[in-house]
């Protein structure tokens, strides 16, 4: 019989709060990833019971299907050492590369059976904190099978930037830069590879005219209007700066001036706001107000809302300015809706827009070298200094007016971009193409070879702390292997069933009630550490040295265990016979 084909993932990948681009963009991979359904089953490893527990019902919820069919389990981080090595992974993948993926591969070089392959993908890449994240991937145990998935040409570039930077300033061992020492011939970092995100083409239609009259009259847009529609996070120091984007349509104004242009254009934002962000949605509102602009604002618009904010609009716009951006999700759902695009000519953009057929990119122009900034980033919040980055990304003004010009006054190119667009989509962004890549990714990368298990086995993540070294001062002596253990009393009563130890939830991937009896059992006689461990292993599949050495040491604890002799010294007490301590006389 073939072993199962097991995918696992430390994250949630659908998330409650807010409706944000790296949110939506998770939920909708793992949708299409199980409408697909190329796997045995759906290993999800959560950072608590209570995120277990809310992804099973949330996922049991939105997939009742495979849920009945048992094809997911939902367990926690601390029931990783057991799941890897009970499970050969076909791969884990993760919905960010900031958060974990040296550490898995530190625990799957550990403990797994297989070295499977590990995919994180990029989402924000700007946070002044992300240098010390990159770093983490720099290491002698990462391998060909692990891989950052960059979702565009500009994200690959960071990413790589990133390794070559770090690789200066921290240069691993046996490179030119660094002392001369040992080092095997291990890759040292993760490969970067580019797939895009992607949309559920299907869910997303142009607009009929009779639905957009209906949508422009429910939500108080003219009918008339050529309308520009920007979706996105309403801050100014998080997408983009809409200020520059009024001073273009005042521009258009002008151009337009004396000239029969028809119905004068109309903007409309919507999108996620920040908590107190109304005195901004003001000073947009006054200021559209103080060049004329037909302006509307919907603030955090839900699902529903959304489609029919779409659905009134003639042309996307998208003038981003901001580092955080590395894609651009909401340009595929306006090219999926049929909109023509206008964008700056940034970062993933470019991937997305096909200028002169599916829309218009805007030339932009940035700084060279910040290094005073680049020292202040980690001392200030990240959103004043994303601010004053973004207030240094220049979005060519006259251009964009240009752009605004050439989609308001030609409804026919409109409508040959916005077709355009759609097939686009349809042809390279849908999820099913974006999963079936993912698969032959994964395919590719379980046939990169590896170094030697033993190698990768024994090489330690040097950011993962070695608190028995490190903290070996703080109690009074370590554990010996020869110390010599016996059931206590208490014990006794508990693998007798007359009493029940109280074994925090949290524990429960590190000690069993089951796992304890046997270990209570097995002290009846006097044993070492070291023979007691060894025989708990030969009797517990899911068993390693060191959650041997946890359960001892647990029950040492809580009175379940004791040193040999401890129960004769206490009978010696009991009966007055107790000499001479190392205090002084009794």
């Amino acid at each position: 019989m073939p072993e199962p084909r097991l995918w696992g993932t430390l994250d949630p990948f659908l998330e409650s709060g807010d409706a944000l681009g790296r949110k939506a963009a998770n939920a909708g991979f793992l949708d299409a990833l199980l409408a697909a359904d190329p796997f045995d089953a759906y290993h999800f490893y959560l950072a608590s019971p209570k995120d277990r527990d809310e992804q099973a019902k949330m996922l049991g919820d939105r997939r009742p299907d495979l849920a009945r069919r048992g094809k997911f389990r939902f367990l926690t981080r601390l029931d990783l050492p057991a799941g890897l090595r009970q499970n050969d992974y076909f791969a884990f993948h993760l919905s960010d590369c900031i958060n974990y993926p040296a550490h898995l591969a530190r625990l799957r070089n550990l403990v797994s059976r297989d070295i499977f392959p590990i995919t994180s993908v990029t989402h924000s890449l700007s946070y002044a904190a992300y240098g010390r994240d990159f770093l983490l991937h720099l290491w002698p145990g990462a391998t060909a099978r692990d891989a950052v998935v960059a979702t565009s040409r500009a994200a690959v570039a960071a990413v790589e930037q990133f390794y070559a930077y770090l690789g200066q300033g921290y240069p691993q061992p046996g490179s030119p830069a660094a002392p001369a020492a040992p080092v095997a011939a291990i890759a040292g970092r993760p490969r970067v590879v580019r797939l895009p995100l992607g949309v559920d083409v299907a869910s997303f239609a142009p607009a009929t005219d009779e639905m957009r009259r209906e949508c422009r009259a429910e939500l108080g847009i003219p009918q008339e209007a050529t309308v520009f529609l920007i979706f996105a996070r309403i801050s100014h120091s998080s997408k983009l700066d809409p200020l520059p984007v009024f001073r273009a349509f005042q521009r258009l104004a002008a151009m337009k001036r004396g000239r029969d242009g028809g119905a004068p254009p109309c903007l409309v934002m919507a999108g996620w706001t920040e908590e107190g962000g109304e005195a901004f949605a003001r000073a947009l509102t006054d200021f559209a107000s103080g060049i004329g602009l037909e302006f509307r604002l919907f603030p955090r618009p839900d699902e529903a809302r959304k489609r029919r904010i779409l659905a009134a609009s003639d042309v996307f716009l998208s003038p981003v300015d901001n580092l955080q951006e590395t894609f651009g999700l909401s340009i595929l759902e306006a090219m999926a809706c049929g909109l023509p695009v206008a964008a700056s000519d940034f970062d993933g953009y470019r991937d997305l827009v096909d200028h002169g057929r599916t829309g218009l990119l805007v030339p932009t122009l940035g700084p060279a070298d910040t290094p005073l900034l680049d020292a202040l980033s980690p001392l200030c919040f990240d959103n004043h200094t994303h601010l004053a980055r973004a207030q240094q990304c220049v979005v060519d003004v006259p251009q964009l007016a240009r752009a605004l010009a050439a989609l308001a006054d030609d409804p026919a190119v409109r409508q040959r971009m916005g077709q355009a667009g759609r097939r686009r989509v349809e042809a390279e962004f849908s999820f099913d193409r974006v999963v079936s890549r993912y698969l032959a990714l994964w395919e590719e990368l379980r046939r990169e070879p590896v170094p030697d298990r033993e190698l990768l086995r024994h090489t330690p993540h040097p950011m993962h702390i070695p608190y028995g070294r490190v903290f070996s001062g703080h109690p009074s002596a370590l554990v010996e292997q020869d110390l010599v253990v016996t059931t206590s009393r208490a014990g006794q009563a508990v693998y007798r069933g007359q009493d029940f130890p109280v074994i925090y939830p949290a524990l429960d991937a590190l000690i069993d009630l089951e796992s304890l009896k046997r270990l209570l059992v097995l002290a009846r006689n006097p044993l070492t550490v070291a023979e007691l461990a060894g025989k708990l292993r030969g009797i517990a599949a899911d068993m390693d040295g060191e959650r041997a050495a946890f359960c001892i040491l647990w029950a040492l604890k809580h009175d379940l265990l004791e040193r040999a002799g401890e129960a004769a010294m206490l009978r010696d007490a009991g009966n007055g016979q107790a000499g001479e301590s190392d205090h002084g006389p009794s």
